[in-house]
């Protein structure tokens, strides 16, 4: 029995600086099969149901049989195009403009893009945004900015008879609160929270900040229970139109605040709050790879749904 050997030359995701040079390298499904092989196993196929690495390609040229536990599969299973109907190559474009698009892109633009109805094109972006979980065990350090938004709730563009009474300022009566953490000259953070409470907010802020850190916040209350003995705290006082003081300051994760709400105004103009968290992490991961090129981020994007899984992996778990 032989494995599944597979060509050396891996692609250079460089080339792929335009949506132009995308289309024409991924010409037909073929190739796709071929570059998605090679992004999630490298050189050796791995049965994705027991992990053998015993497995010969069946005579349609698109499966695999594992000798271990006798099942046949393709490269898509186990992964987002799993069971999809659609073209690889369309799921390519619709990822590729997703992560290059400065402020993201509708379903409608996506539908007349690629020439699927909206509601697929809906449908493959919220899929393809599960690739963009942020991941929970990063730590900030040094220091941090945090700070509070409230997405949605905009009261003033409703008819006079719909308006929620009291809504302004920090009320969740009709807005969900997003808590956020920049590392200045680093990465963000941003979780859809329950409330912005002490306990949410110190919460949060222990599991993603490193003690010692300097923290940076305004003068909200629900910051008050930081302990000295943790955070070094300096806050600006917003209520008395104090922007900056030396270096205190909360510029950084404001800056933040308004590419999301730029994002979610200008482009999806509504998300609610049941999928608010998945456009929270695609405005995070553009902010973290903002330096990275159309390509890079794109390479990103495909190792994230090739869920890669090598013979490595197999030996790692054996042990």
């Amino acid at each position: 029995m032989y494995c599944v050997k597979q060509r050396k030359d891996m692609v250079n995701f460089t080339r792929f600086d335009s949506i132009i040079s995308l289309a024409s390298y991924f010409s037909n499904e073929e190739i796709c099969r071929q570059f998605l092989k090679e992004q999630r196993w490298g050189n050796v196929v791995v049965c994705p149901y027991c992990g053998s690495v015993h497995v010969y390609a069946c005579g349609d040229g698109k499966r695999f049989k594992c000798d271990g536990c006798g099942n046949k599969f393709s490269v898509l299973v186990g992964t987002i195009f799993e069971n999809t109907k659609l073209p690889l190559r369309k799921w390519f474009m619709a990822m590729y403009l997703l992560s290059s698009h400065k402020k993201g892109v509708s379903s409608h633009q996506i539908a007349r893009d690629i020439e699927v109805t909206q509601k697929t094109a809906w449908f493959m972006l919220h899929k393809i945004r599960t690739l963009l979980g942020q991941d929970d065990n990063v730590t900030l350090a040094d220091e941090v900015e945090c700070d509070e938004a409230y997405m949605g709730g905009r009261e003033k563009n409703k008819h006079e008879s719909k308006r929620t009474e009291a809504t302004r300022g920090r009320s969740t009566k009709t807005k969900t609160p997003v808590f956020g953490m920049v590392q200045r000259g680093g990465k963000v953070v941003a979780k859809k929270v329950a409330d912005t409470g002490c306990n949410t907010l110190s919460a949060a802020i222990r599991q993603y900040v490193k003690l010692g850190s300097r923290i940076f916040t305004d003068e909200w209350i629900g910051y008050k229970t930081l302990k000295e003995s943790e955070y070094k705290h300096d806050f600006v006082r917003h209520n008395v139109k104090e922007f900056v003081n030396g270096d205190i300051y909360t510029n950084t994760i404001e800056g933040f605040w308004g590419q999301l709400k730029r994002m979610i105004i200008g482009v999806y103009h509504f998300t609610s709050a049941k999928y608010l968290q998945r456009y929270v992490d695609e405005a995070v991961f553009r902010y973290n790879t903002c330096r990275c090129s159309e390509g890079e981020r794109f390479s990103l994007m495909m190792r994230r749904s090739a869920a890669k899984f090598d013979y490595y992996d197999v030996v790692n778990m054996a042990a």
